[in-house]
This record gives C-alpha cells, structure tokens and sequence, in this order.
C-alpha cells in the first residue's frame, strides 16, 4: 500500500512565498532526504481555482509526495522532519496543513 503526504497551503491574502525557492531549494532538500527512504514521486501543484468563479482556490500550493508504505512516511519523518519543516520559514509564513493519505 502506497501512501501519499500532502502539505498543502492555504491561499492566505498578503502572506510570502517564493515560488523559485520552494520549488529548487526547497524540493532539492525533500529529494536528497528522503528519496533513499521510500519516496516513490514528490510533485507540486499550484491552485488556480473552484468551481464557482467567484470563489480563490483554497490553497495557493500542495505537496504531493508519495512513499511505498505508511512506515517508511513515518519513519522519514521522524528522522528529517524537523530539517524539512525548518526550511518552510526560508520560503513562506504560511503554516502548512498536513495529511496523510492511503492510495487507492
């Protein structure tokens, strides 16, 4: 069983992100901490939209990073989460909201 780990940004008004750094600095990091512990694929996508055009989408950028199974996520995390998340500040104040998925 698959799992994926989705760290996902709300589309805050006025808050910082720096698209270059989060996607070369920041991914780089992710990649050489994990890709060796169960990372099978690691993307990002950006909002653009809801259905009602009158409504932002919800959150500005999502993580998605899939691992072989639930304990090599957990196992990665407790060995290089405190590093990763202490990146986040490098490119954003936005707190992250984070789930943990099975794939279907």
């Amino acid at each position: 069983m698959t799992v994926t780990l989705s760290v996902m940004y709300p589309n805050t008004p006025g808050a910082k992100f720096d698209m270059d750094y989060y996607l070369g600095a920041h991914f780089d990091l992710v990649g050489s901490k994990w890709s060796d512990k169960g990372m099978v694929s690691a993307r990002a996508v950006k909002g653009l939209a809801t259905p009602d055009p009158d409504v932002v989408a919800p959150y500005l950028v999502m993580a998605l990073v899939e691992f072989e199974s639930l304990e090599a996520l957990q196992a990665a995390l407790a060995e290089t989460a405190a590093e990763i998340m202490g990146d986040v500040p490098n490119f954003t104040d936005i707190a992250p909201e984070i789930q943990i998925s099975e794939n279907l």
